[in-house]
């Protein structure tokens, strides 16, 4: 894959469905890493809590790009969205839904209320998160019914 401007590395990630994880182009985050022109040279950086920390410098954007596509399509969670906090209950049928329509998932478990009371959330990878809309509004964690 060859991108070489910021512009065209944001339009791959919306046509490939990465969620907002990254700050690339008109993209903006709270935490995590990001992109962004300086004058002649172009930034990599991570951030968070308010600090940013400028990891890596180019000459070049299509340098810096190829190095941030690199970087985004190696990592594991970069592509994942998150579609449901649930109950041991709620999780069985969201998963039997999930397998039923094809669609790729990944799980695990953290203690919600205290650390007898787990949830499970549920990830779904790419552009599956276009395939489950319904899902979506019935166990997003919006949902207080959770």
């Amino acid at each position: 894959m060859e991108l070489s401007t910021m512009q065209k590395l944001d339009d791959w990630m919306t046509a490939h469905c990465y969620p907002d994880s990254y700050a690339i182009g008109k993209r903006i985050i709270h935490e995590g890493y990001g992109l962004y022109r300086d004058g002649n040279q172009f930034v990599w950086f991570y951030t968070e809590r308010g600090a940013r920390d400028n990891l890596h410098y180019f000459q070049t954007e299509s340098d810096a790009v190829a190095y941030v596509f690199a970087a985004i399509t190696s990592d594991k969670t970069g592509n994942r969205h998150l579609i449901g906090l649930v109950t041991t209950t709620q999780e069985q049928v969201l998963l039997t839904e999930l397998d039923a329509r094809g669609v790729r998932y990944w799980k695990d478990e953290i203690p919600f209320g205290s650390l007898h009371d787990k949830r499970s959330r549920i990830f779904v990878f790419g552009c599956d998160i276009r395939r489950v809309p319904d899902l979506l509004e019935k166990y997003g964690i919006w949902q207080q019914g959770n």
